[in-house]
């Protein structure tokens, strides 16, 4: 039974997972639309995602081909996973491209008649099927055949109108065979998208599209990254944080380390951004770990984006140091991205960011490194924007955001790669200094814009049992340098903390469990 037909112009679904929001809403109803890209761009499978959607609704769809044969399109749903049973599949074969000798003529071309007899025969199968929705497949042998732009316009023209007559929407694809015919089509069609793909360096192919018009109706500009994987196009629409507000109770979490979260002036505060930087090997993944254990305790809901280690070194390291996430995992309260830099892109990044905040409801988001991300980037720029965004986005949802950055080099002069501590409401310094003859760390606070904070820094040491915090150094210097050095007592040091099994005898430990003036180092 055919549905009713849409309002004049009224937005009904693409069946792209992420363009209706793009489009607010979808196409126009009853309106010629275009969609051009190189071949291999995703044309074809997001045509037929359109007429997918007609039939989940009970809309009546015609596919015309003339450049794919049926068989092709039957083989491009199978793998997909489509059944195309419902759909009409007009097979168009010019008579100009037919090699049957009674069909071809050499008196007058048929581009030279009043429509055509390609355009008659399209005609035609859409009287007889009368769609709702249309594809047309493709332009490029219209053009072939119209052998001039005016006849071409001409003929675009006519096919249009007899769309509209018909109240049918309709997709016309094109694959640029000709790009001077451009502006023939943009002036005639009431929107026109274009999918592109980017081949990098290295790595795969990064595939966008953009709206380059769209009459009488409001559309989010800018590029926007697609995949296109088995299951079809996945657009993930350019995340604009002004579009995002939410309500949250404003609040503060704690990682269960009270010298730690004295630091913080109490912990990292909810709908903020906390910048965790230093030397590779100094301690960042596992502080932002222990927030974030601490969070799934509670019962809240946990992303981390991992670009430089693989789940299973992740889960090793934590319960090296005595964070058992793998119970969190397993739950569902955690979930774990492992993402290649060389084959994510920024929309699929910000998408999957998204689904877990909005769909999952997490509460503390990680990513570690940004480092890693910005070798997906083309270039620098673009990743700091991208980021003041993302955080911009994640802290008006009320979600903790913990980003660990490495710096260039382990110990001397360091410089980070990227400057990102004006998106950062907290910055979290840590630093490698020698001492008593072994490699120590040091951990400062910077800046905290919501609150109080200890300008101190303290001796900062990761063990089998987690986190420890020692008093404060006051014999350092150095330490913003990159190059810090320690000239007081080796007393006033963290000493090894001993295992559970071993009964504690130290009797001179000072508070917080540092050793006091007769404690060992």
């Amino acid at each position: 039974m055919q549905s009713p037909v849409a309002g004049d112009a009224a937005p009904i679904p693409t069946g792209v997972a992420g363009l209706d929001e793009i489009l607010h809403g979808g196409y126009a109803a009853q309106r010629a639309h275009l969609i051009e890209g190189r071949p291999g761009s995703g044309k074809t499978t997001l045509g037929l995602q359109f007429l997918l959607e007609g039939l989940n609704r009970g809309e009546r769809g015609l596919y015309i081909t003339l450049s794919e044969s049926r068989r092709e399109l039957l083989s491009v749903a199978e793998r997909h996973g489509w059944s195309l049973e419902g759909l009409e599949i007009y097979e168009l074969v010019p008579p100009e491209l037919s090699l049957d000798s009674e069909q071809q003529q050499s008196l007058i071309h048929a581009s030279d008649l009043e429509l055509g007899e390609t355009v008659r025969m399209a005609l035609a199968e859409i009287e007889r099927v009368n769609p709702v929705r249309v594809v047309f497949d493709s332009l490029s042998e219209i053009r072939l055949l119209s052998q001039g732009s005016l006849r071409y316009r001409r003929q675009v023209l006519a096919l249009k109108s007899y769309f509209l007559l018909n109240n049918a929407t309709v997709l016309m694809l094109d694959d640029l065979s000709a790009e001077d015919d451009d502006l023939n089509l943009h002036s005639i069609s009431h929107a026109v998208l274009r999918l592109e793909q980017v081949i990098p360096a290295y790595g795969a192919g990064r595939r966008r599209l953009h709206v380059i018009k769209m009459r009488g109706t409001p559309y989010e500009s800018g590029y926007h990254d697609f995949v296109l994987r088995r299951g079809g196009v996945r657009v993930f629409p350019r995340l604009v944080a002004a579009d995002h507000h939410t309500t949250f109770e404003p609040g503060t979490i704690a990682c269960g380390v009270p010298e730690l979260d004295a630091v913080l002036g109490g912990g990292l505060d909810r709908g903020t951004t906390s910048l965790i930087i230093g030397p590779s090997g100094v301690g960042k993944s596992t502080l932002a770990l222990g927030y974030l254990m601490a969070a799934l305790d509670r019962g809240e809901h946990g992303l981390v984006i991992s670009f430089d280690e693989t789940l299973g070194i992740l889960m090793r390291r934590a319960a090296g140091v005595g964070l058992d996430i793998r119970r969190h995992l397993e739950s569902g309260l955690l979930r774990i991205e492992q993402m290649d830099p060389a084959d994510v892109s920024a929309g699929d990044f910000a998408g999957r960011i998204r689904d877990a905040v909005e769909t999952d409801g997490a509460r503390v988001v990680v990513i570690d490194s940004l480092t890693g991300y910005m070798s997906a980037m083309s270039d620098q720029p673009h990743l700091v924007l991208q980021m003041h965004e993302m955080t911009t986005y994640l802290n008006q949802q009320g979600v903790t955001t913990i980003l660990v950055l490495a710096q260039h080099g382990m110990v001397g002069r360091m410089e980070a790669p990227v400057d990102l501590t004006y998106v950062s409401d907290t910055v979290v310094m840590l630093r490698f200094f020698e001492a008593g003859g072994r490699v120590r760390r040091a951990l400062s606070v910077l800046k905290k814009r919501t609150g109080a904070h200890e300008d101190s820094i303290r001796e900062f040491r990761i063990d089998a049992q987690g986190l420890r915090v020692g008093r404060v150094l006051e014999d350092f210097r150095g330490v913003l340098t990159g190059v810090p050095t320690y000239d007081g007592d080796r007393e006033a040091l963290l000493s090894d903390r001993p295992s559970p099994a071993t009964p504690i005898t130290d009797t001179t430990a000072g508070p917080h469990g540092v050793a006091g003036p007769h404690g060992a180092a």
